[in-house]
């Protein structure tokens, strides 16, 4: 089908060509969210993408970044979505739009407000009319906004995202569910084509194949997979069968990368995460990036080519670089077809020896050059950039009639690179117009010396001819074979090049043609019409062919390689050869031919000893920082029912227990996100139950009748996995009760076994009327089975504590799955991630308890520890809480009683503390901000600055283990933006935590790095 616009000729889509206007275009989209960078910097950012190589950015819009709670919006200030999409439209970017309702993003709940999780029987993400309800609501206000500032509307927004990755979620029905926002979304009035991608590669689970509904791919590979264009093409193909182009909306940041792509045929290239930002206040996801669970980081940054304060890094310069060859190309690349590179081309590898200099003879002088020549100045950007990218192969076509053949080279031919080196081809383009590229890459970790065998005439010849081509890990060359000349105005046909072609110029009367290579040297093949002269040349030998010359240079750092050629028309063809290091700092060519070069980008980084006045208020860690007064509760209940989003709360209640009797520890419930309890005084510890519970030891605490619980949502999980309660998208914060517990038995031994051989469930053997008496008894999981995997119910009794009235098995260790039955009903599944399982509803106290366990385990895995805690639940709730506006008011209301401090700074286990820093003059007036690291053990830190949450921290610590996973950035740092230090009123305020159990916790120091403007350096020109 051919998706088109309602509104003119913006966006055209077709198996071939993505068009904008009705020009191909090949798309370089950088993600760039204005929710996680500060908006005096949107501007900044949107230029620093285009600069290096971007016509394109792809925006999420986070419902719940504007739906606050329920009904309550916020556009404006830092939330002004129009204005980012003004400010995009005034930098000249295309805009890939993407207001979910749920967009991942490793933000608090993938964006979908958590009031929405509170709802009864509500089935997000689905076409449930209850949420779609909700979603109406969101894209009533969104989706108008988007539809005026699409293209040819006074906008720059190209297509519409529905959903995000959907296929990653278990959705009842997606053709329903997709089709349901399409038609909300045609309704809003939007007219641009609308997508949706598919995150692991189920085209139909993502987008229902949705009439009107175009299917993208996201992907995520090892850079280096060998075998990743033999499935991107898969894909490229079953799009094509449908007339439409492969658009990749997501996919890892490096250009090796997205060079193997575009070898596939892709026309929209979106790496994410290119421009990094912060998640400021409490929009930190939580995921599966852990073991499971891992909490992401307030730095978002995946290294991409901006840093979140805005520093260029040297990737940046290979997105120039490729859109560079992009626009070489032009509409021949945009309208280009991938096919298999063996077609027309094969590679070899030779001898890994030392390639012999070429010997480049100054030739005789031409026309005197009208520009010098010079070298450019140092420019200490190293050519080697990381890669962690997949494998393409590229493709290589016909040669110098009078090259050797690959029977007479000695060298080993390979159809499949990666069998034998890392080097290999695997797709081609096929020019618009004549022509091809072939996509030389290494995947391995050795540079190689290769040759190209290509097709020619019946026969095969090898490139290069009279120099060597060497192929550089983690580097796919674009290398252009039989190419018409013509495509830049002039006569005759670039046979082949073993260097890249990234800059042309065309000017009256000349056509300067600029090309680098990786390594040593580079081949260029051209064939003229009668009467061409060489010229001038310097760093450049020529050797003239039956139809044409065949031109080499040296590619070394600093050094042009240059050629002067009249043509037979009285034009002028000017060749230029680079170091691969140099070409990335190619600013421009001159209208004269002269070559203007920039020097990197550079930053002052280096720590600073800035005079910070610090002060701090030492808190009582039981009380809670509300304003407001605490709430009565019958029970404990998850926060989002008691209207609580983010930020802190505070549980308080009795202990539960009879006098008399000692309490071992507390068993938190349903415990997310951070837990850190407190009887009366004595700080028991801090867990991070992921959403289940966990048993905290606190021996001597019977005598205590009051019990705290300070819980902290440090996000909304962004996705969905069964492995843990808290890994569920709709999962909801805080606790579900604190136990007392005051038995434990250990159930471990004397289970009565029976091998079964089918998975499936037998009622019969589940309740108190089977007859157990003859199977054998053996601990839990001791069982030795000839089945793999075994099949196996195990029962035993216990005797119900007369005084308790909570009741939780732990399998403790447990490596194996688990259906828990207790008396003949299911009390539910335990596994590795989840291990405890609460049964008090069917248990009777001082009775005697059956329990039977259905058990699947692999054989030589533990099936782990089997312990009952017994014990009272705590009574008498009353909650409080504080989000961000409530910290801000809670750190002034106690700053008035702060005392002198310095760092380092120490507290007890348990403690609470609030640290004060007055930021001198210098700090405020660094334009670009500062990054601080942070560096003590077992403190946690909420870093406010002014009335924003700029950081959430969490140091190390030696034997804290309820310190989570971190991910997504530096765990380590946060950013102070320079925007906001010139505010009034932007002091720090960092609220402390002591969460290590039995130790003293320390902040040591926070060092302070500017995040400036670079540092001013002369380009150079030649």
């Amino acid at each position: 089908m051919n998706m088109e616009t309602k509104h003119g000729p913006t966006l055209q889509l077709n198996a071939s060509s993505l068009r904008i206007g009705g020009r191909a275009e090949i798309i370089l989209c950088a993600s760039l969210f204005y929710f996680r960078i500060p908006r005096a910097l949107w501007r900044e950012r949107l230029d620093q993408v285009k600069a290096f190589g971007y016509n394109a950015i792809d925006v999420y819009f986070p419902w719940n970044h504007h739906e606050l709670e329920e009904g309550r919006w916020d556009f404006a200030g830092e939330r002004d979505a129009e204005a980012f999409l003004q400010l995009a439209a005034e930098a000249g970017l295309w805009v890939v739009a993407r207001p979910g309702p749920y967009i991942c993003s490793e933000w608090d709940g993938g964006g979908l407000p958590a009031y929405l999780f509170a709802k009864p029987d509500m089935i997000i993400r689905s076409a449930d009319p209850r949420y779609m309800e909700a979603v109406e609501k969101w894209y009533s206000r969104i989706l108008p906004l988007l539809a005026r500032y699409e293209l040819n509307r006074g906008g720059t927004v190209i297509c519409v995202q529905l959903e995000n990755e959907l296929d990653f979620y278990d959705c009842p029905d997606p053709a329903a569910y997709v089709a349901g926002l399409r038609d909300m979304a045609h309704g809003s009035g939007i007219g641009v084509p609308l997508i949706a991608c598919a995150g692991q590669g189920g085209l139909y689970e993502a987008s229902g194949f949705a009439e009107g509904v175009v299917p993208t791919c996201n992907f995520y590979p090892n850079d280096r997979d060998p075998a990743f264009e033999h499935k991107v093409a898969a894909y490229e193909a079953r799009l094509a069968a449908s007339n439409l182009p492969l658009l990749v909306t997501e996919t890892n940041r490096s250009h090796f990368l997205l060079r193997r792509l575009l070898s596939c045929g892709a026309k929209l290239l979106g790496p994410y995460l290119q421009a990094s930002g912060t998640n400021f206040g409490f929009t930190n996801g939580t995921n599966n990036w852990g073991d499971p669970l891992a909490f992401m980081t307030s730095d978002y940054d995946f290294r991409g080519m901006i840093s979140p304060e805005g520093h260029v890094r040297q990737e940046a310069y290979e997105g120039r670089l490729l859109r560079r060859v992009i626009r070489a190309y032009g509409d021949a690349l945009a309208e280009a077809a991938t096919a298999p590179a063996s077609g027309i081309a094969r590679l070899a590898r030779g001898p890994e020896a030392e390639a012999p200099a070429t010997d480049i003879a100054r030739l005789a002088p031409g026309p005197e050059a009208e520009a010098p020549v010079t070298a450019p100045a140092s420019t200490g950007l190293d050519s080697r950039v990381e890669a962690d990218a997949p494998v393409t192969e590229g493709l290589a076509q016909s040669a110098e009639p009078t090259a050797p053949t690959a029977e007479s080279s000695g060298l080993a031919r390979s159809d499949s690179g990666p069998k034998e080196g890392g080097s290999h081809l695997e797709r081609q383009l096929r020019l618009a117009g004549g022509g091809h590229l072939l996509f030389l890459a290494n995947v391995g970790d050795e540079a190689e010396s290769v040759s190209l065998i290509l097709a020619q005439g019946g026969g095969e010849t090898v490139v290069p001819q009279t120099s060597r081509l060497r192929s550089i890990p983690g580097r796919c060359a674009i290398l252009p074979v039989a190419v018409p000349l013509g495509l830049w105005g002039v006569g005759g046909t670039l046979r082949y090049a073993t260097a890249e072609l990234s800059d042309v110029r065309r000017s009256e009367g000349r056509t300067a043609m600029v090309f680098h290579a990786a390594e040593r040297e580079g081949e260029i093949a051209l064939a003229l019409a009668p009467g061409a002269a060489v010229g001038e040349a310097a760093n450049m030998s020529a050797q003239a062919t039956e139809d044409g010359f065949v031109f080499v240079f040296r590619a070394e750092a600093g050094q042009i390689a240059s050629c002067r050629i009249a043509l037979a028309d009285g034009q002028r063809l000017e060749l230029f050869g680079l170091a691969r290091e140099d070409a990335l700092l190619l600013g421009s060519i001159g209208e004269d031919g002269s070559l203007a070069f920039e020097a990197p980008l550079a930053y002052d980084a280096e720590p600073r000893e800035l005079n910070v006045s610090w002060t701090s208020a030492v808190l009582d860690p039981t009380r809670p920082m509300s304003a407001e007064p605490a709430l009565p509760a019958a029970e404990a209940t998850f926060l989002e029912r008691n209207g609580i989003y983010r930020g802190f709360a505070w549980y308080e209640a009795n202990v539960g227990a009879p006098a008399g009797i000692p309490v071992h520890g507390l068993l938190v419930r349903q415990g997310s996100d951070v837990v850190s309890l407190y009887a009366d005084s004595a700080y028991i510890g801090t867990c991070t139950p992921g959403g289940g519970s966990r048993y905290m030891p606190a021996e001597g605490i019977g005598g205590s009748r009051r019990l705290a619980a300070r819980a902290e949502i440090w996000g909304h999980t962004n996705f969905d996995d069964p492995r843990l309660p808290g890994l569920r998208l709709n999962s909801m914060k805080g606790l579900t009760g604190l136990t007392a517990v005051t038995g434990k038995q250990r159930l471990t031994s004397n289970w009565r076994v029976r091998r079964v051989h089918a998975r499936a469930i037998q009622p019969e053997l589940l309740g108190p009327d089977c007859d157990d008496a003859a199977w054998p008894v053996v601990g839990f999981g001791g069982w030795l089975s000839p089945d793999h995997p075994a099949f196996e119910y195990y029962r035993r009794r216990f005797a119900a504590s007369r005084t308790a009235d909570s009741f939780t098995l732990h399998f403790q260790g447990i490596q194996a799955l688990a259906e828990v039955y207790v008396n003949g009903r299911s009390a539910g599944a335990v596994h590795p991630f989840d291990p405890y399982v609460d049964i008090t509803a069917h248990v009777r106290p001082g009775e005697e308890t059956l329990v039977t366990v259905f058990l699947e385990r692999v054989l030589g895995l533990p099936a782990g520890e089997v312990t009952l805690y017994e014990g009272n639940v705590s009574r008498d709730w009353r909650l409080s809480a504080c989000d961000e506006a409530g910290l801000l008011e809670h750190a002034q209301r106690r700053k008035a009683g702060a005392a002198a401090a310095e760092l380092p700074i120490s507290l007890a286990a348990g403690g609470v503390a609030w640290l004060y820093g007055a930021l001198p003059d210098e700090a405020r007036g660094m334009a670009g901000g500062w990054r601080v690291q942070a560096a003590g053990a077992g403190m946690k830190l909420t870093v406010l600055l002014g009335g924003t949450v700029v950081g959430r921290l969490w140091t190390d610590g030696g034997a804290n283990a309820s310190r989570p996973v971190l991910s997504g950035g530096d765990p380590r740092s946060f950013y102070l933006p320079g925007p906001w230090l010139r505010e009034a009123a932007r002091d720090l305020a960092i609220l402390l935590e002591a969460v290590e159990a039995g130790a003293i916790s320390r902040l040591d120091r926070l060092i302070f790095a500017p995040a400036g403007e670079p540092a001013k350096q002369n380009s150079g020109e030649g």
